[in-house]
C-alpha cells in the first residue's frame, strides 16, 4: 500500500504529538507554533502554549531581539543540557536537541527529553559511591586498626612463651610453652591473611619489585617447610630448571607468600606419600620472563565439583575442612589475586583420593646483564597447563599409583601405612617426642575414619594420650591399635 502525502502527513502528526520527548516548533519571530501533547503536560501552559515564545521556555539560551531572538545555541541536533521552565516558572533540566527546517517558511524545532529521573538516579549513583567508597575506607582503616592492636598481645605472648621456653627443664611445661608458640604463629598468620586481603579489596595493594637471588629464595621456601614436611613421614622434592636466571626483578616477598600457601596447604592434606616443587622457564619476550611453579602432593585430594569454591574468599571445601584442618579459607584466593597482578593465572588439577596439582604461572624481569634472547610465545595461556619440558620428577609423580585405596580401612595399601604410621609413633614416644608423635597420631586417626567404632576410638584414645605427654597410656593405646589391626584380625 502507498501512503498519500496527506496520509503520512496525518501519521506524522499522531507519531509527534504522542511521543515521549517534548517537541516544539517556532517560527523566526521565536512565537511557538507547535507543541506536542508531552509539552503541554511538562510546561503546563495548555491553551497559552501556542502564545508563547521559546525564551519564556528557555531564557537561560534564547532572547528577544527586535522581531526575531537570538541564541546561544546551534541548531546542528547536538545534545545539551538546558533547563525549561514551566509556566509557573520552575524548571526542570532536559537533554534538547535544536533543528532547523530548510522548508519554503522557515522553522525551528526543539525536540527536549525530560531528564529530572535520571539526573536524580545518576546523583544517588554518585552518592551511593561515595558512600561505598567511604565504607570501603572505613573497613580499611577498622581491619588495620584492629589487626595491629591484635597483633601487639600476639606478639607479646609470643615473645615471653619463648623466654620460658629457654629457662624451662620440666618436658610437660615445655611442650606447652611449644603449642602457645605454635598457636601465636598461626594467629599471626590468620592476622597477615585478614590485612593483606583487606588491602587487595580496597585496591591499595601495590607490588614492590626489587632484583633478589631467584635460587635463594627458592632455598629459603623449602628450608620453612621441609622439617614439617618430613616430620609426617613424606618425601620432599625440589627442582629448578637450570634456565632460570641466576637473579631475576620481581616481589620476592610475594612470590614466597604464594609457594608458603601452597606449600603449607600441600602438608596439611598430605598424611602419606610426598610433596614436589618445580620450577622452569616457560617463555622469554624481551627482558621478561615466564615462570612456570608447580605444587604437587598425594593428599586428600578434591572432587572436580568442589575445585571452584578453592580460590573464592572465605571458602573450604566444605565445613569439615575447617574443622578438621582449620584456616580461612583466604590463603588461595590471596594467592590468586597476586597471581594476577603478576600477569599470570593460578591453576589446580585434582581427583579425590589422588592428590592435587596447583600451578602457576608469573612474569618477571631480568636485570639487562643477564638478558639473553629466547623466542617469544604468542600469547599468554589463559590457564597453567603442565609445561611439555617439565623436569621427569612431575611426571613419575603424576603417574603414582591411585592413593584412594590408602583410605580404604582394611585394604593391603590402607593397612601398610597403619603400620608404618605406628612405628614411626612409638619411636617418637620413647623418645618423648611428643610433637612429633603427634603427628602421626593424626595420620592413624585419618587412616582410620572408615574403621569400625572399636578401632576408630582406640585411635582417638591412642591421640588423647599423646597430646597429654602421657608415656604409659601411649603405650598401651599403642598397644592396643597393633592388636586390632593386625591382617588376621581383619580376617586376611
Amino acid at each position: 500500500m502507498i501512503l498519500d502525502e496527506d496520509s503520512r502527513n496525518e501519521i506524522f502528526q499522531v507519531s509527534i504529538h504522542r511521543a515521549h520527548e517534548l517537541a516544539l516548533v517556532f517560527d523566526e519571530t521565536g512565537l511557538i507554533v507547535y507543541a506536542n501533547q508531552t509539552a503541554e503536560d511538562k510546561l503546563e501552559y495548555g491553551l497559552d502554549m501556542l502564545s508563547s515564545y521559546i525564551w519564556e521556555v528557555f531564557p537561560s539560551v534564547f532572547s528577544k531581539t527586535g522581531d526575531g531572538f537570538a541564541s546561544e545555541c546551534d541548531f546542528d541536533g547536538t545534545d545539551r543540557q538546558l533547563d525549561a521552565y514551566r509556566k509557573n516558572r520552575t524548571c526542570f533540566p532536559v537533554n534538547a536537541r535544536l533543528l532547523k527546517g530548510t522548508g519554503v517558511v522557515p522553522f525551528y524545532c526543539c525536540m527536549a527529553f525530560d531528564a529530572s529521573e535520571s539526573n536524580m538516579l545518576w546523583k544517588q549513583v554518585t552518592q551511593m559511591k561515595q558512600e561505598v567508597g567511604s565504607a570501603d575506607q572505613m573497613k580499611s582503616e577498622f581491619v588495620a586498626s584492629v589487626t595491629h592492636e591484635l597483633r601487639t598481645p600476639v606478639n607479646g605472648i609470643l615473645g615471653n612463651a619463648r623466654e620460658l621456653a629457654g629457662l624451662e627443664n620440666d618436658p610437660e611445661k615445655s611442650r606447652l610453652l611449644s603449642l602457645i608458640q605454635r598457636g601465636c604463629a598461626d594467629m599471626n598468620a590468620i592476622i597477615n591473611n585478614i590485612l593483606d586481603f583487606s588491602k587487595l579489596e580496597s585496591g591499595k595493594f601495590l607490588l614492590e619489585k626489587r632484583s633478589f637471588d631467584f635460587r635463594s629464595m627458592m632455598d629459603y621456601v623449602a628450608s620453612n617447610h621441609r622439617n614439617k614436611i618430613t616430620e609426617k613421614g613424606l618425601e620432599f622434592t625440589m627442582t629448578i630448571s637450570p634456565e632460570i636466571p641466576e637473579s631475576v626483578i620481581g616481589d620476592e616477598l610475594r612470590i614466597v607468600q604464594i609457594l608458603n600457601n601452597l606449600l603449607s596447604n600441600a602438608c596439611k592434606f598430605t598424611s602419606v606419600g610426598g610433596i614436589i616443587l618445580e620450577v622452569v622457564k616457560t617463555a622469554q619476550i624481551g627482558d621478561r620472563i615466564e615462570l612456570f611453579f608447580l605444587v604437587i602432593d598425594t593428599g586428600i585430594g578434591i572432587d572436580k565439583a568442589d575445585q571452584d569454591k578453592l580460590f573464592r574468599s572465605f571458602t573450604q571445601v566444605d565445613a569439615s575442612i575447617s574443622r578438621r584442618y582449620g584456616g580461612t579459607g583466604l590463603g588461595l584466593n590471596i594467592s590468586k589475586q597476586l597471581v594476577e597482578m603478576m600477569d599470570g593465572n593460578i591453576h589446580v588439577e585434582s581427583e579425590k583420593g589422588k592428590g592435587s596439582m596447583f600451578s602457576f604461572h608469573i612474569w618477571v624481569e631480568v636485570p639487562d646483564d643477564l638478558i639473553k634472547e629466547a623466542p617469544a610465545k604468542a600469547e599468554i595461556p589463559k590457564t597453567a597447563p603442565v609445561p611439555e619440558d617439565a623436569h621427569p620428577l612431575i611426571q613419575s609423580l603424576l603417574d603414582v599409583k591411585d592413593n584412594s585405596r590408602i583410605w580404604e580401612y582394611g585394604s593391603e595399601e590402607n593397612l601398610e601405612e597403619i603400620n608404618k604410621s605406628m612405628s614411626k609413633l612409638i619411636l617418637c614416644v620413647e623418645m618423648e617426642n611428643w610433637e612429633k608423635a603427634e603427628t602421626f597420631a593424626n595420620t592413624i586417626k585419618q587412616l582410620t575414619e572408615e574403621a569400625p567404632h572399636e578401632i576408630k576410638s582406640a585411635a582417638l584414645r591412642l591421640k588423647m594420650a599423646v597430646q597429654k605427654a602421657d608415656y604409659d597410656k601411649a603405650s598401651e593405646a599403642h598397644r592396643r591399635m597393633q592388636e586390632l589391626t593386625k591382617p588376621e584380625e581383619k580376617g586376611k
